[in-house]
């Protein structure tokens, strides 16, 4: 999940003489130099992000890169680590440091102090850090040798630990060591120029602490160090800085709206599901309200699948540990399987993926290219082991229901299946609600060929077809380098909320490598034997994450074709309860999901029970109600219609149910 970001308008080029540090070639061109649109680092010929301290060996040119730019507040908020960690460090000494990466909307660091850090302690870090942040102090960078790295570190445990690292780190322990040479981070005294305070980092940083205009400490929570269960549990806080207060401040409302929205919290107040402790970690249970979510998903996008040409199959949740070293699942993805299980002396493995199964469905018969695309879409339960400081709510877990289908195609109908494929997701989202999209392209790392399967001719013509595909779509198209799975590259949708964020929901990956594993084949139209491309495709991502999304977007008020209760009785006295009860009966003949409030409450509570739980239509009814063969509507918004003739109140409610609208209804609608 993330915040929509803005665009960054292309920036100017501006020559740098041999010599001359950036930063005087950018205030010689006048680039502006301060405030949010004023440059903090450049990015040089080759694209890398440098200090305007650097100065090139050889004439070349640079695009300023401003604060309020994407890489520009990664930059600030990778300088904003490393403000907190010496504020940790002057606060209480001997604290060790792990890594402290700039991540999305924010930053983290990781320390092993002598004691867990309190609100209290964080409220004296934020302090401390702006005390630095005034003092105006210097970073500046200083290339070492290993040797002089871990002298001068020789107390920091887990910074010698990554010097060992720096050919292999990936991911964030990449901005402390990575290929080439090693480098200290100084921070100088903005006066004397003394050191005050240093760390082992690749850069690039901040001309100064003072070009941290809004910075906010938000929490702390336990972290193993390079996220491993076997390594020490060490502290880590966050935080999140901003090219601006006002950005500050308006992130900070996105975060109390975002609170609000918590589909954990939702979960519970709604009746949804829960996440027993007897059961385990991201193992969630649904209740029947969130049954009914469930169902009314699962019942639509299967009916849609066998609309469109999809055959449904169902496959066993553990299988054979040797079918998924043809998938190439063990050894690649072996980290994120759970260990096997011995089953009469034989290794099983709770299955990770539904696609090594449906492989050995088309491999069951023989095939012909008349076949083909084959299509096998099933609602398979998939278990990954996911590590337990990942693990959130509904969004990420360990057991889940895969909306998971594979196309079986010629290589020639790659490209159209594919196609079809990304319409059907966008169509299929758009029918819950969601608009607003972008795609993801995910390729693979050359420079981790041990990573990949397949050879370099494979991936080049896979990665054409789905890019292709993308730009045909007219969405924009985002690269993900290094993000595909080992067998091909893949297109992930992502979807933009009500309030902005996006989710990474559906997937479609172009496969070439599984079917060679399984030998998979068809038959030619001259006779030949050939191998099919195989497409993976999983429309929500899963049954669970796509509920967390929903009641996310929604913020619990479903649209009423969805709500697991779309309608309630609510009676003014007992009277009215048999009244509404018939009423009931009615809507329940046409397949609504209704209830009647007889409990002993007041009026006025049944209609805030209603109104908490976010039902879309109250049917209230007195005495005069009764007598008129009506009702009166509330809504969910507290707008309300009185002495609506029965017939027509039912009527309205089937018709909106019946349309999938996915509006809340409203007085408004019908004044």
């Amino acid at each position: 999940m993330s915040a929509s970001v803005p665009v960054e308008a292309p920036a100017p080029t501006v020559a740098v003489a041999a010599g001359t540090s950036a930063f005087d070639a950018l205030h010689d061109a006048g680039i502006e130099l301060s405030g949010p649109r004023g440059a903090v680092v450049v990015r040089d010929a080759d694209g890398a992000l440098r200090d305007l301290a650097w100065a090139p060996e050889a004439d070349t040119v640079v695009e300023p890169v401003s604060a309020d730019s994407p890489d520009g507040l990664a930059v600030m908020r990778h300088s904003a680590a490393h403000v907190m960690a010496q504020a940790v460090q002057d606060l209480f000494p001997g604290t060790l440091l792990g890594i402290g990466p700039p991540i999305e909307d924010g930053f983290y660091y990781d320390f092993l102090p002598d004691r867990p850090f309190t609100p209290e302690d964080l409220t004296a870090i934020d302090k401390r850090m702006g005390e630095i942040i005034k003092a105006g102090q210097r970073f500046a960078r200083r290339p070492v040798s290993d040797d002089e790295a871990r002298a001068e570190l020789a107390g920091e445990t887990f910074k010698l630990e990554l010097i060992g690292l720096k050919l292999t780190a990936s991911g964030e322990e990449a901005t402390e060591v990575g290929d080439g040479g090693l480098t200290m981070y100084d921070n100088l005294d903005a006066k004397s120029g003394e050191r005050v305070w240093t760390d082992l980092c690749r850069g690039p940083h901040l001309p100064t602490t003072r070009r941290i205009p809004a910075v906010k400490l938000t929490r702390s929570a336990a972290a193993y160090w390079r996220g491993s269960e076997k390594n020490p549990q060490l502290q880590r806080i966050y935080g999140t800085a901003w090219a601006t207060k006002d950005d500050l401040k308006a992130y900070q409302q996105r975060l109390e709206e975002a609170a609000k929205r918590d589909h954990r919290k939702l979960g519970a107040e709604l009746d949804l599901f829960s996440f027993p402790d007897e059961i385990g970690s991201g193992l969630p249970v649904f209740h029947p309200k969130g049954g009914v979510l469930k169902r009314e998903m699962e019942d639509y996008v299967r009916r849609r699948h066998i609309e469109d040409g999809f055959d449904y199959v169902g496959t066993p949740h553990i299988a054979k540990e040797e079918v998924f070293y043809l998938s190439g699942h063990l050894p690649y993805y072996a980290e994120g399987m759970f260990p096997p299980l011995d089953v009469d002396g034989s290794a099983y493995r709770l299955k990770a993926m539904n696609c090594p199964m449906h492989n050995l469905i088309y491999r069951s018969r023989g095939r012909s290219y008349r076949d083909l695309p084959l299509r096998l879409f099933e609602f398979g339960h998939v278990y990954r082991h996911e590590k337990s400081g990942v693990v959130h709510g509904l969004t990420r877990v360990r057991g889940f229901a895969q909306d998971d289908s594979h196309s079986y195609v010629t290589p020639e109908q790659a490209p159209d299946e594919i196609r079809m494929l990304l319409d059907f997701i966008l169509g299929l989202l758009r029918d819950f609600g969601l608009d607003e999209f972008y795609l993801e392209l995910s390729t693979r790392d050359d420079s981790k060929p041990d990573k990949f399967v397949g050879s370099d001719e494979e991936w080049a013509l896979a990665t054409e077809v789905l890019r292709d595909v993308c730009v045909a779509s007219g969405l924009e198209l985002v690269p993900d380098p290094g993000g595909a799975a080992y067998y091909g590259p893949k297109v992930s949708v992502q979807a933009r909320d009500a309030i902005g964020r996006t989710w990474q929901l559906a997937t479609i990956q172009y496969d070439f490598n599984q079917p060679r594993g399984f030998e998979l084949e068809y038959q030619a139209a001259d006779g030949s034997r050939q191998r099919p491309v195989m497409i993976h495709s999983a429309k929500f991502g899963s049954i669970e994450r796509f509920i967390g999304v929903l009641t996310e977007h929604y913020a619990g008020a479903f649209p009423a074709w969805l709500a697991p209760v779309q309608a309630v009785g609510i009676p003014i006295t007992d009277e009215q309860v048999d009244y509404l009860y018939d009423v009931a009966r009615v809507l329940k003949t046409h397949g609504i999901r209704v209830e009647v409030d007889s409990s002993d409450d007041r009026m006025q509570k049944k209609i805030r029970t209603a109104q908490k739980q976010k039902v879309p239509f109250m049917l209230i009814a007195g005495e005069k109600d009764v007598e008129a063969g009506a009702v009166s509507f509330r809504y969910r918004d507290g707008s309300q219609r009185n002495g609506i003739p029965i017939d027509e109140a039912v009527e309205e409610i089937v018709s909106t149910v019946a349309r999938r609208w996915n509006g809340s209804p409203s007085a408004e609608m019908y004044a």
